[in-house]
């Protein structure tokens, strides 16, 4: 399997001095999640490898986040790399209406085997393949006679995306859409239970409102960007039981935590669990290109084929199973089902650097990454203001007292010491790329103990 070259040259001419594209058009763009009158600049970047952030001054930055948890095997790996060049020359994009392609093909069929599902609808984003889960629900139940089965279930700190009907299933106070909760379709939104006594209340819930719900949706195992809040494989399946007990669609938006981020590959396999309905996203292109899919079982599938048109599903994203985005998927599923995972560098950390390397799988180096995140942030319980530290799988968080949260302090801080590290509400997390290494890890670790401790 290709090996990701360890360094690469940059032109000098955008080293130095800002470059002329930062200043000339910085004012013409809105970013993300800013309040950009009080938000300090943003930093430019001219390239990424591996795990690291190139910026216009030659400053290299450790990339703590994999650009928000996408970038799985590192940035510019030479297998994705090659096959989204293969695949330019040969055709970037043909429209999926009336139309198919091999990468398309290939990959939903590769899909569905790692997931146990049977049928994958394309979709450009994670969000989009949220809002077309909640559409499958829906037109499922009225397919089947049941339009009033046109709500969902959701939790408290869940996120499930941008787009309206994403945020109407995210948590309508603590979540990032908190503006626009008077303006979105009111759903129901539970706490996670904590014991058996909040599950018993959980399922009289459910009882009581199951003629009316169409599908309860879970970010599985691990809450994203809600908090990275976490709950076990005995809670997740026991939401599938009282789902399926009340006649309720279970919906798995695995797109934050599939593809091996909490350890397995896919979060629901941990319970034991198939979802009728798997939304996925992010790192499944391996963060190259922007590519989301919504996979369901063939019975939701089912309920759609009819003599009747007004059965067939109506939704297709112009760019649908894009032809690039495919060929990242497909590379980026080589490597996870390769057994010589990226680059090769030792796995343990007390490893002499002179023994020869030996070939990793992902599933190695998500381990040894938990172990070092859980080993290198304990530290950080002791500190002044820590709530709570905690691991799972490639995820490492660190929740502060919301006082003590200086969002753009810390941000300037972590860079200041050669990492990108990015807190939100009341958290710092590392979420970093399966290919990074003991030492560029412990780097981040570091910087998070420093920076807190001050």
């Amino acid at each position: 399997m290709p090996k990701q070259p360890s360094s690469k040259v940059f032109p000098l001419s955008l080293r130095g001095e800002l470059v002329d594209w930062y200043a000339s058009g910085l004012p013409h763009v809105w970013l993300p999640y800013t309040q950009m009158k009080i938000a300090p600049p943003p930093l430019p970047v001219v390239g990424t490898q591996g795990c690291k952030i190139i910026l216009a001054d030659g400053r290299e930055l450790i990339d703590g986040i994999a650009s928000w948890w996408t970038a799985c095997h590192g940035y510019n790996h030479p297998h994705i790399v090659a096959a989204i060049e293969k695949q330019l020359h040969i055709m970037p994009h043909v429209m999926f209406g009336g139309l198919v392609h091999e990468g398309a093909l290939t990959l939903a069929r590769r899909l569905c085997a790692q997931t146990g599902m049977h049928r994958a609808f394309f979709a450009d984003s994670g969000s989009v393949a949220v809002e077309v889960a909640l559409k499958i629900a829906l037109q499922y139940w009225r397919n089947k006679g049941k339009p009033q089965k046109d709500r969902f279930v959701c939790f408290k700190d869940g996120y499930h995306g941008d787009t309206l009907g994403a945020m109407s299933v995210s948590d309508p106070e603590k979540s990032l859409h908190k503006a626009f909760r008077n303006s979105v379709i009111k759903q129901y939104v539970l706490d996670i239970p904590a014991d058996e006594y909040g599950f018993a209340e959980f399922d009289t819930v459910l009882a009581g409102i199951a003629g009316s719900v169409a599908g309860l949706i879970v970010e599985p195992l691990v809450q994203g960007a809600g908090g990275m809040r976490f709950h076990s494989a005995d809670t997740l399946a026991e939401f599938h039981r009282i789902a399926r007990k009340h006649n309720i669609l279970f919906i798995a938006d695995e797109i934050a935590t599939g593809f091996g981020r909490t350890g397995a590959m896919f979060a629901c396999s941990e319970a034991g669990i198939s979802p009728d309905i798997m939304c996925v996203g992010k790192a499944l292109t391996g963060g190259a290109i922007t590519l989301g899919a919504t996979l369901v079982q063939e019975e939701i599938f089912a309920a759609f084929q009819s003599d009747d048109p007004d059965h067939a599903f109506m939704h297709g994203p112009t760019f649908m199973a894009n032809a690039l985005a495919c060929a990242a998927a497909n590379a980026s599923l080589d490597l996870f089902e390769g057994t010589d995972y990226g680059p090769q560098v030792t796995d343990i950390k007390t490893a002499s650097a002179t023994r020869h390397p030996l070939p990793v799988t992902w599933r190695q180096r998500v381990e040894r990454i938990e172990r070092q995140l859980l080993e290198e942030l304990t530290p950080c319980r002791g500190l002044d203001g820590i709530v709570d530290v905690r691991v799972k799988g490639a995820i490492g968080v660190v929740q502060i007292a919301p006082e003590k949260m200086d969002y753009y302090g810390l941000r300037q801080q972590f860079v200041e010491r050669g990492v990108f590290i990015r807190p939100f509400k009341d958290i710092v997390y590392l979420t970093p790329s399966f290919t990074i290494n003991s030492q560029e890890l412990s780097a981040l670790t570091t910087a998070v103990v420093e920076v807190l401790a001050k």
